[in-house]
């Protein structure tokens, strides 16, 4: 097993920030160089630079691509030095660390940065007067909702709203700290709380739901034709119309339009059908955020990926237990209850709900990769080498699904 990471390695994950539409307008980026440090990855080669922030802010929002700004942490010195490209002011917001000293030395360096053009946050924030020539400065302050009471947060708003600054209430665990963010007035919000369900008592998952884990189910079965599945989805008149839409989208690029639904079938290939039919289902809710989607989607192939990469069998088992690890979030019930009214083999269930056997170490693995844990990294009988190549892969993977599944053409 491995103990200790590759030195070599960049360590590159993010996670999602939100406006009040749930609708994701950054992410910020998490970063461990070789020392260990924040994001210093940004005074390297400006061309590298802008490959990694194009793989982690390129996004699929209602089937068009877009470009999100990326959060990143900088260093003392990299603030000093003013050693980030002044080309990337439009794709970076600077994000200030709550333990970097405050002086007449930074507060002119944040100075010539936002001169140049650049955003700039703060993080962790906890108030202090002497902080106030650093919030004129700024655009927006990052307020850690964990490490301060209602009241205090309260007293926080009252007293930054006068400074004009963008406020972000950060590592939000769950739906009702969410609303109570909201209701307090925060802007944007960012934190773990979309795996989070709003349970609702005694609900159950709608039969077409239920219809489409059906079908997954009998997908996997080995023996099965592409006549046996044509018959199984031409029941459902909208998974058959979304099936052929996504094989004649943009993401397929074929010479003619695919017109009966063997041929979508033979030209998906059972593993294809399997993924878009798990997809189909997962998007059915439209009050989720499509984040929630993507981010399944992205876990499930990374799992998937990383189970190719070190000759497990039956790989795609690995990519269902990570798209469905927290399903749960997107119809809002509980997962042991969920688990009971839908067709999942025995040890896809296992490691889902307790992370047991391989797949489940895959699974704890990947979601410690989406998390920042690099710490936690070693603990895995991964080859290390593997995880930043199979996170962006299944983050490309994840948007191309995205944007086939919304194609009109």
């Amino acid at each position: 097993m491995n103990t200790v990471l590759n030195k070599n390695q960049t360590l590159l994950a993010r996670q999602p920030i939100f406006d009040r539409q749930l609708k994701v307008i950054a992410y910020e980026l998490l970063y461990r160089g070789d020392d260990g440090d924040d994001a210093v990855f940004l005074d390297g080669d400006q061309a590298t630079c802008e490959v990694l922030l194009n793989s982690y802010t390129s996004i699929c929002d209602k089937g068009t691509m877009k470009r999100v700004p990326a959060f990143i942490n900088l260093t003392r010195d990299l603030i000093i030095q003013q050693s980030i490209p002044k080309a990337l002011r439009k794709q970076v917001v600077l994000e200030i660390l709550e333990d970097i000293e405050i002086d007449d030395e930074l507060l002119a360096a944040v100075r010539k940065l936002r001169e140049d053009g650049f955003r700039i946050a703060l993080d962790d924030y906890v108030y202090h007067e002497s902080h106030d020539p650093l919030l004129k400065l700024v655009n927006i302050v990052k307020v850690d909702i964990l490490q301060l009471n209602n009241e205090q947060i309260r007293e926080h708003i009252k007293i930054l709203t006068p400074f004009n600054v963008t406020l972000l209430a950060e590592k939000i665990e769950n739906v009702e700290q969410l609303y109570e963010c909201v209701d307090l007035g925060f802007k944007l919000f960012q934190g773990h709380f979309l795996s989070k369900p709003q349970l609702v008592k005694g609900k159950k998952i709608s039969g077409n739901s239920i219809a489409l884990m059906q079908l997954v189910q009998e997908i996997q079965k080995p023996n099965i034709t592409a006549n046996d599945i044509e018959s199984l989805i031409i029941r459902d008149p909208v998974l058959t119309y979304k099936l052929l839409r996504i094989v004649n989208s943009a993401a397929y690029s074929l010479v003619r339009k695919v017109e009966s639904l063997n041929q979508a079938i033979v030209m998906l290939g059972m593993e294809q059908v399997k993924k878009w039919a798990t997809l189909i289902a997962l998007s059915s809710n439209q009050d989720k955020p499509e984040e929630l989607s993507r981010s399944l989607l992205a876990r499930g192939r990374m799992c998937e990926l990383l189970a190719e990469a070190m000759g497990y069998d039956n790989s795609s088992s690995y990519f269902m237990v990570g798209m469905m690890s927290e399903i749960n979030a997107l119809l809002d019930v509980e997962m042991a209850e969920l688990l009971e009214q839908i067709p999942l083999h025995d040890d896809i269930k296992t490691a889902i709900s307790s992370r047991a056997g391989r797949m489940g170490m895959v699974l704890e693995a990947t979601m410690a990769y989406e998390h920042g844990e690099w710490d936690r990294l070693g603990e895995f009988n991964i080859n290390d080498t593997l995880y930043e190549s199979a996170y962006r892969q299944g983050i490309q993977w994840a948007q191309e699904a995205m944007q086939a599944l919304n194609d009109d053409s």
